[in-house]
């Protein structure tokens, strides 16, 4: 289909294209899809004048893509060498001082051993966590938050009582029976 605009060097309507390409080999039902292929891939140009669609491509065209597109990964490998190059540059700036040597090997065992004494002290004070006096006095502060937490609560049980049997004194059996569903009993109190 792209050899039919090449050739003729014209402007083409879809009708004409669909007479034309069972001459070069394309089924006529498919010319159109294979049009919409050529222009998505921008090897065919497309616009439309009035009501018409034409349709056309210039070998130019394709010679000046294929230069852009040539002058695009030049400039894109040119850059790849460059940050290649910065990479190596850099690496090798990161190794002076780290050739291998008796004295770089003792460093790093120390590193080695001074790393194994660290682990175990961290397992060992994790072992103390139970002991450590800030997580006792946390704990305290804790419970006194908890106690007056629940003696609040506990208060305002009392007084929803209160309330309900001072607006409701007909219905106090069934108050009585609500209360316990909930777990209310008459041995509640406030904690000491």
């Amino acid at each position: 289909m792209l050899q039919i605009f090449y050739d003729s060097q014209d402007f083409f309507l879809l009708r004409e294209l669909e007479k034309l390409g069972p001459k070069k080999g394309v089924i006529s039902q498919s010319v159109k899809d294979v049009i919409q292929s050529l222009v998505d891939d921008d090897l065919v140009l497309k616009d439309k004048i009035g009501s018409s669609v034409y349709f056309w491509s210039l070998p130019s065209c394709a010679g000046n893509q294929l230069r852009n597109a040539y002058s695009k990964l030049e400039s894109d490998l040119k850059q790849c060498k460059k940050r290649y190059a910065e990479l190596i540059n850099h690496r090798d700036s990161l190794m002076k001082g780290r050739e291998d040597s008796d004295e770089r090997e003792t460093a790093l065992e120390d590193l080695k051993a001074i790393e194994l004494e660290h682990d175990k002290l961290k397992d060992e004070i994790s072992r103390y966590a139970d002991n450590d006096p800030a997580a006792l006095e946390a704990m305290k502060n804790a419970i006194e938050v908890a106690h007056s937490a629940a003696n609040r609560w506990t208060d305002n049980i009392f007084t929803l009582q209160h309330w309900c049997s001072t607006n409701f004194p007909e219905a106090k059996e069934q108050l009585v029976h609500m209360y316990n569903e909930a777990g209310i009993t008459d041995d509640l109190d406030y904690l000491q």
